[in-house]
């Protein structure tokens, strides 16, 4: 009676302890961001320069954390964000710190997150399915791809989907590919048409003044170590070989390792030009 009753209660302890992991990882986001997005009056150019006086007036996302939030340390290197919209496009603007920025992935849907990249997620119903992905290196190289479903529900992504007439730059504060200087950041500039969120099944949404996506971004950065011809690469573990793992530092945390959650997502509100408040 005693081995059953101890049996008992070491199940029920670990059930109570995986009850209690689920519930601090969700609680991480029971309050995921929130950005209030200005519409812009005027053109934005794409060149990866922010020039414009409507980039000058936006404001910052706070400063990107760690993807588990803060149950791990602040990233040793800032990433901040910004966006706009007018009647055709989501801008996004991101300013991204690196000490060494370096990229070598140049063809078209790549997987560019085997090397440093920005990534975008973006669901516009908010309905966790549906749900769009764009990444982007610093040579402006980009991987797009478009999920009907969530992984944990099976779904699976479609990766020859692109986002048609995607406008997307790159400046970079430093030398590209150069192991033997210090480099300070690159900023990314990014016009994705409205029009070109759909598919055959799924109609694009266009938003109006009051209306809410949810959305979130990941900066993905590798530990990095030079070879004997100067080029970069992923650090690997010297006894096993292995690469070891990267860093996710987002914007809105996730509470666990994976962005494919998107109830965790941030929210996104479009307003118009003339509502002004304020983001977090």
């Amino acid at each position: 009676m005693q081995v059953k009753l101890n049996y008992l209660n070491l199940t029920s302890l670990l059930l109570l302890a995986n009850l209690i992991t689920f519930k601090a990882a969700f609680a991480q986001n029971d309050h995921p961001k929130k950005y209030i997005c200005q519409q812009t009056a005027s053109p934005i150019k794409i060149d990866g320069k922010l020039d414009e006086r409507s980039w000058k007036k936006a404001p910052w996302t706070s400063r990107f954390v760690d993807i588990e939030g803060n149950k791990k340390p602040l990233p040793y290197q800032q990433t901040q964000a910004k966006m706009l919209w007018d009647n055709e496009y989501l801008y996004i603007a991101a300013v991204i710190e690196e000490t060494h920025i370096w990229a070598y992935q140049e063809k078209k849907d790549q997987i560019v997150y085997l090397e440093n990249d920005f990534e975008v997620f973006i669901d516009p119903d908010s309905d966790g399915e549906n749900y769009y992905e764009l990444e982007v290196n610093a040579i402006n190289n980009t991987f797009d791809l478009f999920l009907p479903k969530t992984y944990k529900k099976g779904g699976r992504a479609q990766l020859k989907w692109d986002i048609k007439d995607l406008k997307s730059a790159v400046s970079i504060e430093g030398t590209l590919n150069n192991a033997k200087d210090t480099d300070k950041r690159w900023t990314l500039e990014i016009a994705i048409p409205f029009a070109s969120l759909t598919n055959e099944n799924v109609p694009a949404i266009i938003p109006v003044n009051g209306s809410q996506w949810r959305i979130n971004f990941s900066r993905v950065n590798w530990q990095h170590e030079v070879s004997a011809d100067g080029k970069y690469a992923r650090k690997r573990n010297p006894e096993t070989g292995k690469v070891l793992p990267e860093y996710n530092w987002v914007w809105s945390p996730q509470g666990i390792i994976n962005m494919h959650f998107p109830e965790f997502w941030g929210h996104l509100q479009f307003v118009g030009s003339k509502d002004k408040k304020n983001t977090k």
